[in-house]
């Protein structure tokens, strides 16, 4: 059976390559065109942590000139998604199931997505994944968990 390449294979190959991340970001952004909205700039994936890089643009700002509340979380799950494709067995699959997030202060500037778990979280069905968006100031704008079911992959 032909599959398409593992997401986290896919990046692995493309980051060691001139472009390769840019070219990785705008192929995750078709994939998943929701994303696409937001213009994701992946930084990083790995097992347990993945981070996204939202840029602030006309197109994604309020009405008070900051990034929307809606686009940054569409951002933190970006990144979420990535670390769960690095971190999912391979014989498992995922699904978010729930979010909670707080707007802890205006999105004022790009904002860098960060997703985060422990490998102990990965001992149960539901992964509590910790997220949060940050300015380039250091400040966080958005935090929050993105919950996570896991599940076995059905075959075929």
């Amino acid at each position: 059976m032909s599959r398409l390449p593992r997401t986290y294979d896919l990046y692995t190959r493309l980051s060691k390559r001139p472009l390769g991340p840019q070219v990785f970001s705008l192929l995750y952004a078709f994939y998943a065109p929701y994303f696409w909205t937001v213009r994701p700039q992946v930084r990083s994936m790995e097992p347990h942590h993945a981070e996204v890089v939202i840029p602030l643009r006309q197109a994604v700002k309020n009405h008070i000139g900051t990034l929307h509340a809606i686009a940054a979380v569409n951002g933190l799950e970006a990144a979420m998604g990535l670390l769960a494709e690095a971190t999912c067995p391979v014989d498992k699959r995922w699904i978010p199931v729930g979010m909670t997030v707080r707007y802890t202060a205006k999105s004022t500037t790009d904002l860098l997505c960060v997703a985060e778990t422990d490998e102990a979280d990965w001992d149960q069905a539901d992964v509590p994944v910790r997220v949060k968006a940050v300015r380039r100031d250091g400040v966080v704008a958005v935090e929050g968990t993105i919950t996570i079911r896991i599940s076995a992959r059905k075959e075929g």
